[in-house]
């Protein structure tokens, strides 16, 4: 396991500073603001924290509301909502300098079963034959944000299907893009619970996503400078179990622009063809002036 890694997997492991309430710390973005995916993968910390070990997220349902100081501390306040005979309800608020930043639902539920069927995978390569972001950043970006970018992603092997909107600046393309990633090193026994795969998988799901908003209008995005963005809210349904440490196929489309926002849509899928979790955010993706 890497460094990146291990500051990664403290940065999710809250401080309970009193009950149903929780300390997080933030980490260098390359924006200056709290990295979206972060305050996501906390708050479902958070919430998971108060939950049974045998109640796994499901879903959750997110709001960015300011954007975050990556110098504060943020606090996470945790309501419970409901607790049922099968499912169970958290609501939390993250809050820096008095005010609340982000907000998310999230429901956990016991282990059931049911129906079962899923969509069929969409081909992609084999992820080992894909360059690293190591290798392929320096190739289309100058190399201070190539560094930038590469050390901020340094927890995680995300290797590009296509070339990223960055490396296609003035070419638009049809809005879809796919990326392997996966943790850049394998997570032992102590921290192996079902909670923090997830959690992980919420934290590069804000990486990418509206990227593909950016493909069909050949715009470079926020790596070039040509476009300006924020995430605007954000949902995740997971439906089977699945390693963060194991490679996962982040398929990504837009279906649709307008009004200085953009919507993206995906699915993860494990190697094995397993649809494992459903991904659609909105973003204010606004050209500047």
């Amino acid at each position: 396991m890497n460094k990146a890694l291990e500051s990664l997997l403290d940065l999710l492991d809250l401080e309970q500073i009193e009950e149903d309430i929780f300390r997080g710390v933030s980490r260098s973005a390359l924006v200056p603001r709290v990295f979206g995916g972060q305050v996501a993968a906390q708050a479902l910390v958070a919430a998971g924290r108060t939950v049974p070990a045998d109640r796994p997220a499901h879903s959750l349902h997110a709001y960015f509301l300011r954007a975050g100081d990556p110098g504060a501390p943020i606090v996470y306040t945790v309501d419970r909502i409901r607790d049922g005979r099968s499912f169970t309800t958290r609501r939390v608020v993250a809050v820096q300098h008095g005010q609340p930043i982000f907000h998310l639902s999230a429901s956990f539920q016991t282990d059931e079963e049911g129906l079962e069927h899923q969509t069929g995978m969409p081909p992609a390569p084999d992820p080992e034959t894909l360059p690293t972001a190591a290798k392929m950043l320096p190739r289309h970006l100058p190399s201070h944000v190539a560094e930038r970018l590469i050390e901020a992603r340094a927890a995680v092997d995300l290797r590009y299907v296509d070339a990223p909107p960055w490396a296609t600046v003035g070419q638009p393309r049809e809005p879809r893009s796919q990326v392997w990633f996966r943790t850049n090193g394998k997570l032992d026994s102590a921290v192996d619970a079902s909670l923090l795969h997830v959690c992980l998988a919420t934290y590069v799901s804000d990486m990418t996503l509206l990227d593909s908003v950016l493909l069909a209008h050949g715009r470079g995005g926020w790596a070039v400078g040509d476009v300006v963005g924020a995430s605007l809210d954000h949902a995740m349904w997971f439906h089977r179990p699945f390693r963060a440490d194991e490679w996962l196929l982040y398929d990504q489309e837009s279906p649709s622009a307008s009004g200085g926002r953009g919507l993206g849509q995906a699915r993860i899928w494990t190697q094995d063809g397993q649809l494992a979790v459903t991904v659609i955010q909105e973003g204010v993706v606004r050209v500047p002036r």
